[in-house]
């Protein structure tokens, strides 16, 4: 196409000018003030450069079959350049603040009767380090769960990226989330700091202890392997919550026996745990009668029922039945990597318990 469109060589050289200027304001920007903007433009452009190669490939034969130049593959690689186009910055732009509030039924006869229709609502990888210039979209969401009317809420880990400093600032907006039967969270393994190089290993305990202490100051129950009852009348629920427990290379701090010890006279009984394969591993071994996970942010993109994270996990969207035992994995909040997300929205789950 660009021997076709460019006769002059100067002029062919100039169509890869756009992709040199962003390399140089990349290479030139150590401190990543335009990270995501040159991510998302160069994906952008890449994404919608491969799909068009690939698609538009087979009218080269095409050509040499038919006495007229025919291009129907170039035709529909045109259109889905643009459409990945225009998913990729939608993405990168109103995408990561696109909140959706996705509503949850779970029966279990196990659902005490003064439970039934018990509304919580979960929220889940929020990385408030992505947030930091955008306050507004974190108002907007503790606005958002405030309205649903939960019973209880529940935030399963990764509420921070790298330390408890990225809260400066969050404090008294999430402080403002508010529930009759409290505000109910767990770590994820981002919240351990493990992924930023400390001074020394007591920074690294000392972020912690923050992180939990600040946490605390915000009214939310931090469950580290332990739990609590939620009451209605003569009625009583386990909520459980376990430390970061994932599989390899995820840290596991998670110890489900220590956190489960005392509920056992509970007819049911809820998980928090950030990883969702700690379902299959332990958690489907044992009473429990839903896990509540999140970790896997549903790789950010979703189209359709397809997600990128099917790849890497069988239980990675949505919720999961075994038996009388469920799982549900909510997309997150916050982004990782790349600050996009497409199909995959930041979600607020409504989960109403009901009883058969």
């Amino acid at each position: 196409f660009i021997r076709k469109y460019a006769k002059n060589s100067f002029l062919r050289i100039l169509w890869f000018l756009p992709t040199l200027m962003l390399a140089g304001v990349y290479l030139s920007d150590p401190e990543g003030k335009f990270k995501d903007v040159f991510t998302i433009i160069f994906l952008a452009v890449a994404v919608s450069k491969i799909f068009f190669a690939v698609i538009s490939l087979p009218d080269l034969p095409l050509r040499y079959f038919f006495d007229r130049k025919i291009y129907p593959f170039t035709a529909l690689a045109s259109v889905v350049c643009i459409a990945a186009a225009g998913m990729v910055i939608y993405g990168g732009t109103f995408g990561k603040t696109h909140f959706k509030v996705r509503e949850i039924e779970f029966a279990s006869p196990d659902v005490p009767k003064s439970f039934d229709e018990y509304k919580i609502v979960q929220v889940s990888d929020i990385h408030l380090n992505g947030w930091k210039d955008d306050k507004p979209a974190i108002e907007r969401l503790v606005g958002i769960i405030n309205r649903q009317q939960p019973d209880a809420v529940v935030v399963t880990g990764d509420l921070v990226h790298h330390g408890a400093a990225e809260l400066d600032g969050f404090e008294p907006i999430l402080s403002k989330i508010k529930a009759p039967d409290g505000v109910y969270s767990v770590l994820g393994n981002h919240d351990y700091g493990i992924y930023r190089r400390w001074e020394s290993d007591d920074a690294k305990l000392r972020n912690l202890a923050n992180l939990k202490r600040r946490q605390a100051g915000m009214g939310w129950t931090l469950l580290n392997n332990a739990h609590t009852f939620l009451v209605r009348g003569s009625d009583s629920i386990a909520l459980i919550g376990v430390e970061n427990d994932g599989a390899p290379p995820f840290p596991k701090y998670g110890n489900l026996p220590k956190a489960m010890k005392g509920t056992e006279a509970c007819a049911f009984k809820i998980l928090l745990s950030h990883d969702p394969t700690h379902w299959r591993r332990e958690v489907l071994h044992t009473d429990i009668d839903l896990m509540l996970a999140g970790h896997t942010h549903a790789s950010q993109f979703m189209l359709g029922n397809f997600s990128f994270s099917s790849f890497v996990y069988s239980e990675w969207g949505g919720m999961y039945r075994e038996g009388k035992q469920g799982l549900y994995v909510n997309a997150g909040i916050g982004r990782v990597g790349i600050s996009f997300r497409f199909g995959a929205w930041p979600e607020i789950t409504v989960i109403r318990l009901k009883r058969e």
